[in-house]
């Protein structure tokens, strides 16, 4: 899967809106892009495995080498692999710049971590990819403050899970713990315990 790729295809080849749009073209048409799309035949137990690892990989951006780095941190962990993988994903900046709502999709929270629009507790930083700990602080930094898709993103995402704490009035949120696995809201079904079996 290529970052910069056709943002709807990956949603298209697993027949879920990834992108967690409404108006994702997989709700229309579910099944794979190409000529030969609707007529493919039932997935394999590998298929099956390997459409989840993509499906996450998708879900946060991250290219195959990161995906495994995460999944060998996760295999150290004391917890259940597949709940650590997720935790480890869920806590990079940009996914909690998301879920603080600060943007409305992935690549709209990449992009103002890596412009340089985001503090980590009072430190500018660009890179989407730093773990964020329990007690960081997160904020928008400087001009960003007065960015109309921030200012909207704000007013019309939902709410933060459980585990994040948020003030609009500052623009300043708080990771007050690392997530449990039920918290994590996530736009489509994963079993994540397939992609731990896909690794394996």
């Amino acid at each position: 899967m290529q970052k910069n790729g056709p943002r709807h295809k990956m949603c298209r080849r697993v027949a879920a809106p990834i992108c967690g749009r409404p108006n994702c073209p997989s709700t229309k048409r579910p099944y794979p892009p190409g000529q030969h799309g609707r007529g493919r035949k039932r997935l394999t137990e590998f298929q099956v495995r390997l459409v989840e690892k993509q499906k996450l990989r998708a879900l946060y951006g991250v290219n195959e080498r990161q995906m495994r780095t995460y999944f060998a941190k996760a295999t150290r962990l004391e917890g259940v692999t597949g709940e650590e993988l997720l935790v480890q994903l869920e806590t990079r900046l940009d996914a909690v710049v998301l879920r603080l709502g600060f943007a409305l999709s992935r690549r709209q929270a990449r992009q103002l971590v890596s412009h340089g629009h985001v503090a980590l507790n009072g430190k500018r930083v660009n890179i989407p990819s730093i773990k964020v700990k329990p007690e960081d602080t997160i904020e928008v930094f400087g001009k960003a403050k007065n960015f109309i898709s921030v200012v909207e993103s704000l007013q019309i995402a939902p709410a933060p899970p459980e585990y994040l704490y948020l003030n609009k009035d500052t623009m300043q949120g708080t990771l007050s713990r690392l997530p449990l696995r039920a918290e994590i809201p996530l736009p489509v079904e994963l079993d994540e315990r397939l992609v731990v079996e896909h690794y394996s």
